[in-house]
């Protein structure tokens, strides 16, 4: 207190000055119509600059939750759009009637991405979904722009998830415009593009056409983007296309992933098995 006191005492002078400042400064705007608006208009500007940049701040520390919630409600919005699609089929022919649960065999786990690789011949990544959550290995993992990888190991919070990014990783596409059906691998060089083999030369290939997941595929739901062709070439002695896509998901900037589990997988893998041991 005496510290206050001590201070006011030293600096009188000063603070007297400050408050007739402060006087005539309202006398003028309380007596003079021209500088009152001038000084209900500045007031008003900066007033409005602090809430705005205040609302700026709050929205900035609630953008996880936004990208939260909005990445929840694309894992619903594609869960009906893969049912819808499959539902009624672009390329079935008229009398097709599919079962119903075989169209909405697809579900959708939000997850959020904890460690990524992009920058080995085989990459992987780290969610913060496992066994808890229903995550088995084997399932899907796709981006809300395309293809991410399978996952391969579980805990019961985190999984590991082979990414296409990997030597060993390969993914049934077919090309949009020529309905042509390849498998999309990565070379292990540029994150950002891979190879589609075993597309036939006798076809005619369009530069810009999309890869999507093809119907032969019991991970993903058919549809989904894996990339854009980039550049076409074959050679004289070969019967193959060299298709070089350019991926659809961003790698380095994954955030939030969707792993999809296909309901009737099971089903078909016992089927699968039956065949190979009555061989």
């Amino acid at each position: 207190m005496l510290q206050l006191v001590d201070f006011v005492v030293r600096n009188r002078f000063f603070l007297v000055f400050i408050l007739l400042e402060v006087l005539s400064v309202w006398l003028i705007v309380r007596s003079n119509t021209y500088w009152g608006a001038t000084y209900f208009n500045t007031s008003n500007y900066y007033v409005a600059k602090t809430l705005a940049f205040s609302n700026s701040a709050r929205e900035y520390t609630k953008l996880d939750e936004v990208n939260s919630a909005l990445a929840n409600e694309n894992a619903r919005l594609r869960a009906t759009v893969t049912a819808l699609s499959q539902n009624k089929p672009a390329d079935s022919p008229s009398g097709y009637v599919p079962d119903s649960s075989f169209a909405s065999r697809f579900t959708f786990t939000v997850a959020k991405v904890v460690d990524n690789e992009t920058n080995k011949t085989n990459n992987v990544l780290t969610i913060d979904k496992g066994t808890s959550d229903g995550i088995k290995p084997g399932m899907g993992v796709i981006s809300a722009t395309g293809v991410v990888g399978k996952v391969r190991f579980c805990s019961d919070n985190y999984s590991v998830v082979t990414s296409i990014l990997h030597s060993q990783f390969m993914v049934s596409s077919k090309l949009v415009r020529s309905k042509e059906i390849g498998y999309a691998k990565w070379p292990g060089k540029d994150p950002n593009f891979v190879d589609m083999i075993d597309v036939s030369k006798y076809t005619k290939i369009f530069k810009g056409d999309s890869a999507v997941t093809s119907d032969q595929n019991s991970v993903f739901p058919p549809g989904i983007m894996v990339g854009r062709v980039e550049t076409v070439t074959v050679h004289p002695n070969q019967t193959f296309y060299n298709i070089v896509l350019k991926l659809a998901t961003d790698f380095r900037n994954l955030s939030y992933v969707y792993v999809v589990q296909n309901h009737q997988l099971g089903e078909q893998d016992s089927l699968k098995i039956r065949t190979i041991n009555t061989k």
